[in-house]
């Protein structure tokens, strides 16, 4: 077990910063903390994360890539996450200065590994999000391995290396849910696993653009991936069947609203245009529903 502390100089909010990868069997949160099992460089690795009373965060990490992991945990927790200015923008508008006062320990992490986040966001195209979830634990406990030290006890398992992904007969997927479109950009991503891993050490628009260069990844995909494993908090999910809603409630008192109006209602907030976002759902605003449900089976480009 190898063990590592950081200190951060905000409050940090731990279950709301890691929130956005927590997909069950590869990642549980607790009243113990976060435990996740992760595929790192250096092998899998379990690791647990916890908020000492003095605000300090405890990582203890087993396997392989437990040095990996514990290098790792400042950015992990959002100690490269770039606030600077948002104080400013988020003037412009009460509520949202609200939240960012209620709410400071709201970080974007910085994981780095671009193709561990890639293929459940590319499971969660256009379906419902119960679906995408049970989708993607039936193909991790199908293609992963139990974690590493005590998180096999706790049934996490480690997400398939690439290339178990690429080697995956295609009549498993759609027992799993997903149809041949979604496995075949899985499986072709997975062919790239190391060039999109590059891409975390890449300027934003060369990153960006090697991540939508994937065929079947469109705006949405890469802005989902681009907040977990890039840390972009101004990374805007493009497509999305509920968040332009969201906005345009929260923002203007808009019941419904489509991409261009989001985009129009959250260009004072660049370059936080995603952290925006993140704050209206960490408070759970959502926009009165009425009106027909997405079908489950309902795909589009990513």
């Amino acid at each position: 077990m190898i063990e590592a502390r950081f200190r951060p100089t905000w409050p940090i909010d731990l279950r709301r910063t890691l929130g956005p990868m927590a997909r069950r069997p590869a990642m549980r949160v607790g009243l113990d903390g976060i435990w996740r099992a992760t595929l790192t460089a250096d092998g899998p690795a379990t690791t647990h994360l916890r908020v000492e009373r003095d605000g300090e965060v405890q990582l203890r990490a087993w396997g392989p890539g437990a040095a990996w992991a514990a290098e790792r945990l400042p950015g992990l927790v959002g100690a490269d996450d770039d606030v600077s200015g948002f104080t400013d923008v988020a003037d412009r508008h009460p509520l949202v200065a609200e939240l960012a006062r209620r709410m400071p320990g709201v970080r974007f992490s910085r994981t780095g590994q671009v193709f561990e986040a890639i293929v459940p966001t590319i499971i969660e195209q256009k379906v419902t999000g119960h679906a995408a979830r049970r989708s993607f634990a039936q193909l991790v406990r199908r293609l992963g391995q139990p974690a590493p030290g005590p998180g096999a006890a706790l049934g996490l398992i480690v997400p398939p290396a690439p290339d178990a992904w690429a080697a995956t007969p295609s009549w498993v997927f759609p027992r799993a849910g997903v149809e041949r479109r979604r496995a075949d950009t899985v499986r072709v991503a997975a062919t790239y696993a190391r060039r999109l891993d590059e891409a975390a050490t890449l300027p934003r628009e060369i990153a960006w653009a090697r991540l939508t260069a994937l065929p079947g990844v469109g705006a949405w995909t890469a802005a989902e991936v681009a907040q977990v494993a890039l840390g972009d908090g101004d990374a805007v999910s493009i497509g999305d069947f509920h968040i332009p809603n969201t906005v345009a409630w929260a923002l203007a008192g808009e019941a419904r609203g489509d991409d261009a109006r989001m985009l129009e209602l959250l260009e004072p907030f660049r370059p936080h245009r995603g952290r925006v976002i993140r704050l209206l759902e960490a408070a759970g605003i959502a926009a009165p529903k009425f009106g027909p449900r997405m079908a489950v089976n309902e795909f589009a480009d990513g």
